[in-house]
């Protein structure tokens, strides 16, 4: 049997997957078994931040498996500890929390606000608000987060305590603040799997300002779009806030499974001894690699992340068959006349690979991706529109 037959027999057929085998590349080039060379529009969605097969990504890995590959958290790990002093120092955050991907960073996000609104007001202050059209994982708890209601018909009953209100309303949310049960709220930035929609800046910064007011935690999840995706280190960034919690994973390393959790001042002492914990989490090859990620998104790279997505905006925008276009920086929605799995297909078939959410095209492309290759690929992407 090939590939494609043998993930029919023993895979779980979760994935619409494109009849399309990747077998190397290299930065944002990448070949299928049949050598045809696609330019990688999608990065994993949002995952190698530094393209396939990074010379200075595979140094770090390859360095580190030499050492150790794993070691439980009953001992110290010296890339463990450099990461999350790494992590702290470039965002004023004062503690993290490791674990292995996107929607184990938002449950630990989910612990400690509820932890925390317990120890300080009862545990009946318990309610986490999330915002209509969001999306936090696939766990029971992070579905129930998630404020699309497609995800939750197949597997009630869920984790209760969760409200979602919708996106850039603050009277919706002030209601719900009002029962005085609020432990915190969460939003992105970014929807990103929503289709690519930036919340209103005026209402993020309301939502941050009522935090401490109104005694609730401001949590952002940064999963898709931390990591320098949106020109900043962390999108929050782009709008003068300071969250209490942040989660984010993804671009993190680059490529393997790093969840990471970061507390601020308020709630740094929230987790004691046994309240939280992962085998996998921190694990030294991870976060050596999340070391070599982190360490070139400096404003040099962040800047050229912002000229790069001024670049394709600027391709995009009123061109034949686009609509409009959303998003920062290196994370991109495109609404086209055709439907966007119509243009995805149409991209792949002419050697560009690019993703979908909900009714738009999805641009997450390496962050030092060439110029050059941006340019190619966006004049098949706009042939493909029209």
């Amino acid at each position: 049997m090939n590939v494609f037959e043998k993930d029919q027999m023993y895979i779980a057929p979760t994935y619409k997957r494109f009849p399309l085998e990747i077998v190397r590349g290299a930065g944002s080039e990448v070949f299928d078994s049949q050598g045809k060379r696609y330019i990688d529009l999608g990065s994993g969605i949002a995952v190698t931040s530094f393209g396939v097969s990074d010379p200075l990504w595979q140094e770090a890995v390859i360095a580190q498996l030499g050492k150790v590959q794993h070691m439980s958290n009953l001992y110290y790990t010296e890339p463990c500890t450099e990461l999350a002093e790494k992590l702290c120092l470039r965002t004023g955050m004062k503690k993290v929390f490791f674990s292995n991907s996107g929607a184990e960073a938002n449950e630990c996000a989910i612990k400690a606000a509820r932890k925390w609104a317990s120890d300080h007001y009862g545990p009946e202050k318990n309610i986490i608000v999330t915002m209509e059209n969001s999306f936090h994982g696939r766990t029971l708890t992070t579905l129930a987060a998630t404020g699309q209601d497609h995800y939750h018909e197949l597997f009630q009953p869920l984790t209760p305590g969760f409200v979602s209100v919708p996106a850039g309303d603050p009277d919706a949310l002030e209601k719900v603040i009002e029962t005085g049960r609020v432990a915190g709220v969460l939003l992105e930035c970014i929807q990103g799997e929503g289709g690519v929609l930036p919340l209103p800046a005026d209402y993020i910064q309301t939502v941050a300002e009522w935090a401490k007011s109104r005694n609730y935690l401001f949590m952002v999840d940064e999963v898709q779009t931390g990591n320098g995706r949106t020109g900043e280190l962390y999108s929050y960034m782009h709008f003068g806030v300071k969250p209490d919690v942040v989660s984010t994973a993804k671009g993190l390393a680059g490529g393997l499974p790093l969840g990471a959790t970061l507390l601020g001042e308020r709630v740094q002492d929230v987790f004691h001894f046994g309240d939280h914990g992962s085998t996998f989490g921190g694990n030294p090859v991870c976060c050596a690699a999340a070391l070599s990620v982190l360490n070139r998104i400096d404003e040099a790279l962040l800047s050229e992340v912002r000229s790069k997505g001024e670049y394709l905006r600027c391709q995009f925008e009123n061109a034949p068959g686009v609509e409009a276009v959303s998003g920062l920086g290196l994370m991109l929605g495109l609404k086209t006349v055709r439907p966007a799995s119509e243009v995805v297909t149409a991209c792949m078939q002419n050697g560009v690979l690019c993703l979908t959410a909900k009714e738009k095209v999805r641009l997450l492309p390496a962050l030092n991706i060439p110029f050059s290759l941006l340019a190619e690929a966006a004049e098949i992407i706009l042939e493909a529109c029209k």
